[in-house]
């Protein structure tokens, strides 16, 4: 069955184009690397909660915007190679297409698909 990256992140409300530019950019090298599908999702509803939220998970702003992406990869081993590929790859790099946003608060996870109907 597939693989799941999942990635939540704070991204600065008035950055949602440069935002936008930075994830198409960034899906064609994901792809390259053997991604399958990239979704990325502007918060449009998610509210602040008491004890867990996505806006607290990422100690998103008053003036950010939660974005909720994920990467479905063919299984774990091309994640892994995908991932070791994209990270190496120089058109992620800082100085080629940095991320409009901080990235020390995204989060990030593998997942196996259980069901998916």
């Amino acid at each position: 069955m597939e693989y799941v990256e999942g990635l939540v992140a704070a991204v600065p409300t008035i950055n949602k184009d440069e935002f936008i530019k930075h994830a198409k950019e960034a899906a064609a090298v994901f792809k390259e690397h053997g991604a399958i599908r990239i979704v990325e999702c502007w918060g449009d509803d998610v509210p602040t909660g008491e004890i867990t939220s996505f806006p607290m998970a990422v100690k998103c702003n008053d003036d950010e915007t939660v974005v909720f992406s994920w990467i479905v990869w063919p299984s774990r081993e091309v994640r892994n190679a995908g991932m070791e590929g994209v990270m190496n790859d120089s058109r992620m790099s800082s100085e080629s297409n940095p991320m409009p946003f901080d990235g020390t608060r995204l989060i990030y996870g593998g997942f196996q698909m259980i069901v998916d109907e």
